[in-house]
């Protein structure tokens, strides 16, 4: 029998330097065993092995460390040679993911596997699209599915607003405040917004100048109620509110305390998880506001705004606040079933164009989309 030992060459990789390859050699079969992957026995990592060598005229005997090899009969028919035209007929990103399959790292290969299995499956998608649209549109017919296509409008426009209650009697059970502020998350705006409760005009003026407030939440600094209770509950409402809107300004959020210390966790925590979409990006998950997210943001805004403002509010100081189109506000407020109307500005902080404002009353009115070209609410 003919045994030749193989190391690896890479003296410098721990994990490497230590890479045997066995084989051996007989008249009828060649046989090869190795000490890594995956058929390499357990044993080799669980004990130590040793031979020892007896010089039988002096009767020492020397020891040497060794090491098992599960030797495997290595079959000439199973060996077939690759085929050099399938190499060069191949594409730069096959040749890539031959080299990845045969020397990557475990996480080059996972994301070989996970592409791949992605590609399968957006193919087998679209074919089942495709196949299923063609059934659906000689069942239906043209006119019934721009029918549902309008109805599609209502639903997925109601994804991103509160919860709407239809058959409630008062107006603020139309939008219940618990829906937009939990009790325990409303509890844990007592301390960051105490500053807010007796403000006095020179700070207000003061932020005013610094910017460091929406404007919404400025003007109605300027009116808070007397009375204590009323005046903590608004408090409360505007701190949130002005979180809320410099929240949407963010595209990515990096932190896990994505609006800084003061903010309490339980704040951060319903703005991660109710106001973001988690995206797959270079092999980390990351929170990111999209548009639907940014659209959600406004809805929640405008109904937090009507039950500070005993439900009619300015929508055109929000649209300014959060920088948003205005029809893009206007869509989002008639989606909620509000009225509109129009009125002058207020003079001072605020301009004297018109502004437009959103009014909350029963019966509620029916909503329309907007008719002409079908896109989606950003």
């Amino acid at each position: 029998m003919d045994f030749t030992l193989y190391k690896n060459k890479d003296d410098t990789n721990p994990r490497k330097k230590l890479q045997r390859i066995l084989t051996l050699e007989t008249d009828r079969l060649s046989y090869v065993g190795k000490n890594f992957g995956s058929g390499v026995l357990k044993c080799n990592s669980l004990c130590r092995y040793f031979v020892g060598v007896l010089d039988k005229d002096s009767g020492k005997m020397e020891v040497y460390n060794a090491e098992s090899f599960n030797m495997q009969p290595l079959l000439s028919d199973e060996i077939i040679e690759d085929d050099p035209s399938d190499y060069q007929n191949k594409s730069y990103r096959e040749k890539v993911d031959s080299c990845i399959e045969a020397f990557g790292t475990n996480k080059q290969k996972r994301a070989l596997n996970s592409r791949r299995m992605n590609e399968v499956g957006s193919e087998t998608l679209n074919v089942a699209v495709t196949k299923a649209a063609e059934n659906i549109i000689e069942t239906k017919g043209v006119a019934a599915l721009v029918s549902d296509a309008a109805q599609h409008d209502l639903q997925d426009v109601s994804l991103f607003l509160p919860p709407c209650h239809e058959d409630a009697d008062k107006p603020e059970d139309v939008y219940k405040f618990e829906d937009i502020l939990a009790p325990a998350e409303y509890e844990a705006l007592q301390t960051p917004a105490a500053a807010f409760v007796n403000m006095t005009p020179e700070q207000i003026l003061k932020k005013t100048e610094e910017k460091s407030h929406c404007s919404f939440v400025l003007e109605e600094l300027r009116s808070m109620p007397r009375d204590e209770a009323s005046a903590d509950r608004k408090a409360r409402c505007l701190w949130f509110l002005d979180v809320l809107i410099k929240f949407s300004f963010q595209k990515v959020i990096k932190k896990k305390y994505a609006m800084g210390p003061d903010c309490p966790p339980i704040i951060n925590n319903k703005l991660l998880k109710n106001f973001t979409a988690q995206t797959y990006n270079n092999g980390r998950l990351q929170n990111l506001i999209s548009a639907s997210m940014k659209a959600k943001i406004t809805a929640y805004a405008i109904a937090l705004a009507l039950h500070i403002n005993s439900f009619q509010t300015d929508l055109t100081v929000l649209q300014r606040d959060m920088k948003l189109r205005e029809n893009k506000v206007l869509e989002v407020a008639k989606a909620m079933k509000l009225k509109i109307s129009k009125r002058k500005g207020t003079a001072g902080l605020l301009d004297e164009d018109d502004h437009k404002l959103a009014t909350l009353s029963l019966p509620l009115p029916v909503y329309k989309p907007t008719q002409g070209k079908r896109r989606k609410m950003k």
